[in-house]
């Protein structure tokens, strides 16, 4: 029977992860801060993920809880049924690929505990693939709204929300404009709220980007993403310079992969540059 009352939810939606899913539980599971209950929810996978989770639900019953969709509903409306299921103060992401580091979500938690006045905090991030580790990135402190149209001002695995954030916010949307980009809406969103955000400048979280992350990202994902930059720039109310931005998902869509894949190593190896 899970905790009534854990201080933290960690939610997870997943997808056809089997390779990488056991080391990626087992990152939630050995932590240091261990107040906490696990929410999987399987997006009707075709491969043994579902079977995979469902062991670590038999080990772990006062911990974790496997959820099942019957039909493949994406991720937002996924992540959705994870957070009704969820009961903790603070509600903490992760994806089956992934990989948190020990003290990940004890950082977080401390973070929240202190400073009342933030609805979320995010940490940074080191990219990894098949030869390991990438450098990493570490996002700017304090985002504001004029940051969205730029960056994604949070990175959304890393994130750790107050629950009370996502019942004001109702969840992510699930429309078809937002199934690659439910992220991206929720910033608007968070922003138009009036809240306050946090990344600590240290990298916690280890995200896989090989091959295969590259060539999901269909050029149709990035004109949503337009889209969303513009309705965000609307939304926020900026200034009209802001708009320009909507170019860059176009931009960067019709890069060649190979492209855009040097690109996020130089910027994670910069970040280390800089610190040397």
């Amino acid at each position: 029977m899970l905790n009534s009352s854990p201080k933290v939810s960690v939610i997870m939606g997943v997808y056809n992860c089997a390779e990488t899913l056991s080391q990626s539980i087992e990152s939630i599971i050995y932590q240091t801060f261990s107040d906490w209950e696990f929410i999987i929810c399987d997006d009707a996978s075709t491969d043994t993920t579902y079977e995979i989770a469902y062991q670590y639900t038999k080990m772990y019953p006062e911990k974790i809880k496997l959820l099942k969709n019957e039909s493949n509903m994406k991720l937002a409306a996924t992540l959705n049924r994870c957070l009704n299921a969820a009961s903790g103060q603070y509600i903490a992401r992760q994806d089956g690929d992934d990989i948190s580091v020990s003290n990940r979500l004890e950082r977080q938690v401390s973070f929240l505990d202190a400073y009342e006045e933030y609805m979320l905090v995010g940490t940074g991030m080191i990219p990894f693939d098949e030869r390991g580790d990438m450098g990493f990135r570490i996002g700017k402190p304090i985002p504001s709204r004029v940051d969205l149209p730029m960056n994604n001002t949070f990175m959304h695995a890393t994130i750790m929300m107050r629950n009370k954030g996502y019942t004001i916010l109702n969840g992510y949307r699930v429309t078809k404009r937002t199934r690659r980009a439910e992220d991206y809406d929720l910033w608007i969103r968070f922003f138009a709220a009036g809240f306050k955000g946090y990344n600590l400048q240290e990298a916690l979280y280890k995200v896989k980007e090989d091959e295969s992350a590259f060539r999901r990202r269909e050029f149709k994902y990035y004109f949503d993403s337009a889209i969303l930059v513009f309705q965000g720039c609307y939304t926020l109310k900026l200034p009209i310079k802001y708009y320009l931005y909507t170019l860059k998902p176009i931009i960067v869509g019709i890069t060649p992969r190979y492209l855009v894949k040097k690109y996020h190593k130089y910027r994670a190896q910069k970040y280390i540059r800089k610190l040397v």
